[in-house]
């Protein structure tokens, strides 16, 4: 699909047959609501591109039991550049990236690091929680 003359990039990051990661560039997003991560992601990740006027009907989400049994996370770039850097399950190196401003990053499993490139970086974080804690949620690679 074509927005605006830039062909649309969603791309994913696989270690063999499972998707570490999700990277969405700044002129991806499509017409409409697109989820880009998967039903069975403990992180729901969309997109919105409407015009003016559209309305969303309110509403309230329930109160629904769920496991959660990792911590995903979405880094989105306001401003400036940083390197992040996907690792596998298995701790080895897989993928480095520079993402820049509008970018997204969605990472679903394995590792990643970061690096800040540019000076005044904004980023923003999203990830799930509650948050358990530095030494019972992560493993140092």
């Amino acid at each position: 699909m074509v927005l605006g003359g830039i062909p649309l990039k969603k791309e994913t990051i696989n270690d063999h047959e499972t998707v570490l990661a999700v990277l969405i560039r700044g002129a991806d997003w499509e017409n409409g609501l697109t989820f880009v991560s998967s039903q069975d992601d403990y992180l729901q990740v969309g997109t919105w591109r409407y015009g003016k006027g559209t309305k969303l009907l309110p509403h309230i989400h329930k109160t629904v039991p769920r496991r959660v049994l990792r911590t995903q996370e979405v880094v989105f770039v306001k401003k400036g550049r940083v390197k992040a850097d996907i690792y596998t399950e298995k701790h080895e190196l897989l993928r480095t990236l520079e993402l820049g401003k509008n970018d997204a990053l969605i990472l679903l499993c394995g590792g990643h690091g970061f690096e800040v490139l540019d000076d005044d970086t904004q980023v923003l974080e999203v990830k799930n929680g509650p948050y358990v804690g530095a030494d019972s949620d992560r493993e140092r690679l």
